[in-house]
């Protein structure tokens, strides 16, 4: 398998990179199944990237399905070191208006049954990585320079990600709460990422497409899928501007990925204790610390 340095994983709208050259799909099997959907692997600007849409081309997996762990696990066996995270959001604040772009720098975890989803850890090897700073900064710079780049987007740096259920949207009561916590803007998909990946020793960062705001506002009391995909469409476009440029960008990095060796620290049980069977499940993640092989 050939190995890709930039993954990108495309949200509500972003479906497929027109823009990709040498396009080729490649079906991947996971230990825990099938991706989303089949990966497209081709060049942005000269730069190899695999890109995965989310919810599936067609928008065929609602978040409460999404096979997070198969996305990332998948992402990894393909090399990669950075993913280029692409969501559609709803807006916690009147300055986060509809269109614009928001790059945060924490989650807030509202999920209940995404648990299994959430760590490749579990049976029979115990880990607990470091999630205080849950980004890659350095991604974010990427990101926020890359969409001061394009004319007439509006870019906020840093904010809080508040990953609620779904697939419903918001209560009311809900919304105002978030605001009144200090959250920022909405979703429904990027913490489970940004913990795989970290596990993963993947540097992750959320390129946020704001499409509403939630249902806190007072013009905007229900959030509707024509006022949802109105937005979007507005937004990828400018979202495909805003990757041809940041993978430009990472591709030029001098510095190594920041979260290499982020995992063997984590693992808590003795390798003596490991259960061969996950060590075997977790080969592409933890097999480069196991001394049993």
């Amino acid at each position: 398998m050939e190995k890709v340095n930039i993954g990108i994983i495309g949200g509500s709208g972003l479906y497929q990179m027109p823009e990709l050259e040498n396009v080729r799909e490649l079906e991947i099997d996971t230990p825990f199944g099938k991706p989303s959907d089949a990966f497209i692997i081709g060049e942005l600007e000269g730069v190899t990237v695999a890109f995965l849409p989310r919810h599936g081309r067609g928008h065929t997996v609602t978040p409460s399905e999404l096979p997070f762990r198969a996305n990332i696990y998948a992402m990894k066996l393909l090399g990669v070191d950075y993913i280029l995270s692409v969501s559609a959001v709803g807006s916690l604040r009147d300055d986060f208006a509809p269109t614009d772009f928001c790059i945060p720098d924490q989650f807030f975890d509202r999920t209940r049954a995404r648990s299994h989803e959430s760590t490749f850890f579990g049976d029979g090897i115990v880990g607990h990585i470091t999630f205080s700073h849950p980004v890659c900064d350095e991604l974010g710079d990427i990101l926020e320079a890359s969409c001061k780049s394009v004319d007439g987007l509006t870019v906020h740096r840093g904010g809080t990600y508040i990953n609620m259920e779904g697939p419903a949207f918001s209560t009311k009561a809900e919304s105002e709460t978030y605001r009144k916590w200090g959250m920022d803007i909405i979703g429904m998909t990027n913490l489970q990422e940004a913990k795989l990946a970290r596990e993963a020793e993947i540097a992750y960062a959320t390129m946020a497409l704001v499409t509403d705001y939630d249902c806190w506002h007072p013009d905007h009391d229900e959030v509707s899928i024509d006022m949802v995909v109105e937005y979007l469409t507005k937004n990828v476009r400018n979202a495909q501007l805003v990757l041809k440029e940041a993978v430009k960008r990472v591709d030029g990095k001098e510095t190594p990925n920041p979260f290499e060796g982020a995992t063997q620290s984590a693992i808590f049980t003795q390798p003596d204790h490991w259960n061969p069977e996950t060590a075997k499940k977790l080969n592409a993640i933890i097999g480069k610390y196991n001394p049993n092989k």
